[in-house]
């Protein structure tokens, strides 16, 4: 509810990641015609990034609100109740996960409006849907994790570039075999956040592609288990404080 009623919690992550893919589509067309370019449509390869991309604004929303109650001392009172700390951080991440399927349902239309075709189909709209309600869940995890141990909404928004900056030496604009440049080619393929992207990207240019789908749930799960394992230590820490 508290997600619902502050546009600014989900109209950027709505807009600024189509607006995003947008400009690079129509900048980086040309890069079709590459040899060994996976697709005809620089669109179909972009849309995968704002699913990823809106993942971290459910980081920053997460953890801005979150660090909201623990500056107003919200989280301190309600040490004082049999409030279980797994019932709470479940309640403030259900908003995020909420929220994520939405950006993925508007994500979808804006594809399938624009004429992207999905080489999954149906089943691989349903498998991508779940994806991004984990990655949601993954990274508004960590978004928690932050506010319980930072305590404070500018430390949080001052972390939202150092985020920022994996996404942009990931594989978002263009495959990994085809990066020429070396240092770049080596840092997106260590980062996570490639195959994160890659994993989507199967479903709508390539269809069902084992390994990428095994890494990319593989990584999200990964990164699921120890934000969800941080942020349940930082909350359980928090509610002692007082």
């Amino acid at each position: 509810m508290r997600t619902a009623r502050q546009p600014a919690s989900f109209i950027p992550p709505l807009i600024f990641p189509v607006a995003l893919m947008t400009v690079n589509a129509a900048g980086l067309r040309s890069s079709t015609h590459l040899q060994g370019f996976p697709t005809t449509s620089f669109l179909a390869f972009a849309l995968a990034v704002p699913f990823i991309q809106g993942a971290l604004f459910s980081t920053m929303n997460a953890g801005t609100d979150i660090a909201r109650d623990v500056q107003t001392g919200f989280i301190n009172r309600l040490s004082l109740t049999t409030l279980r700390n797994w019932a709470l951080l479940v309640g403030q991440l259900s908003g995020v996960v909420a929220l994520g399927i939405v950006q993925a349902l508007f994500y979808l239309a804006v594809g399938l409006t624009a004429g992207v075709h999905f080489a999954s189909g149906p089943a691989g709209i349903l498998v991508l849907l779940v994806y991004a309600a984990l990655v949601s869940l993954c990274f508004g995890a960590l978004g928690a994790f932050l506010a319980y141990r930072l305590g404070s909404g500018e430390s949080i928004q001052a972390m939202f570039p150092v985020l920022f900056v994996f996404l942009f030496i990931s594989s978002m604009n263009a495959p990994r075999n085809l990066i020429g440049v070396g240092w770049f080619k080596t840092a997106a393929t260590l980062n996570p956040v490639s195959y994160m992207i890659e994993c989507v990207r199967s479903l709508i240019i390539v269809g069902w592609d084992p390994e990428a789908l095994l890494l990319g749930f593989g990584f999200i799960v990964l990164i699921g288990i120890v934000s969800l394992a941080l942020a349940s230590r930082a909350l359980r820490l928090r509610m002692t404080r007082t």
